[in-house]
């Protein structure tokens, strides 16, 4: 018995705790290339990733924008205003049709400090995004541009994650993953090109991604 407990708590699920339970929140649906909320927003509330999928950039005061991350389903955004952001210091937009639940910052501090096993999900949750930041970083100072693309191709389509790997479900644009590499997309289209002639990936209904991509990764 105990060990069932146990396997219960480690499957744990914040989306559809957060749905069923007593939490305050509302459920808001955005259309493709619509922006969640901009640079100097006001940060009042953590959101969720029901269904669909997110940028996060940087835009510089001459209106260039960096991609620093895409986000899918089961994935927190916005968690900065609980630890004390005021205003949002990156943009959000939607990359396909997506629906996200949005809890008020003072409903998701409460929620944290009353509910154990989702406050353990959480932390480890922001655990995991600060490491995949730093090797991010780690990626941008001292990879090739074709390895930063696998490997943005690899976290788009959820490799080491504990569900099944999953197509991404809307072709990423070119623009898009050369504003995440820091490249240009005519260096994108050439590499997607190579990865395609390799099978490393497929248009079938949408951009799939094989596991041997990985193989840039560690060649």
């Amino acid at each position: 018995m105990p060990k069932k407990e146990s396997k219960a708590k480690s499957q744990f699920d914040a989306g559809k705790y957060l749905e069923t339970a007593g939490v305050r929140k509302g459920i808001v649906s955005y259309r493709r290339r619509q922006i969640i909320f901009s640079q100097g927003d006001a940060a009042t509330s953590v959101l969720y990733i029901q269904q669909g999928r997110i940028k996060i950039s940087l835009i510089s005061s001459s209106g260039k924008e960096a991609v620093i991350a895409v986000l899918g389903e089961r994935e927190f955004f916005g968690e900065g205003c609980i630890a004390g952001q005021s205003l949002r210091v990156s943009r959000a937009t939607a990359i396909v049709a997506t629906v996200v639940l949005q809890i008020q910052k003072e409903e998701m501090i409460r929620v944290i400090h009353e509910e154990h096993e989702f406050s353990n999900l959480f932390v480890a949750h922001m655990l995991r995004r600060n490491v995949r930041v730093e090797e991010d970083l780690a990626d941008q100072l001292f990879s090739s541009s074709e390895k930063l693309l696998a490997r943005a191709l690899l976290l788009a389509a959820r490799y080491g994650k504990d569900e099944a790997p999953e197509k991404i479900v809307a072709t990423i644009s070119q623009k898009t993953l050369a504003d995440m590499i820091g490249s240009t997309p005519a260096r994108v289209n050439l590499f997607m090109n190579k990865f395609r002639k390799l099978g490393f990936i497929k248009y079938n209904g949408g951009l799939h991604v094989s596991s041997s991509l990985l193989r840039v990764l560690h060649g």
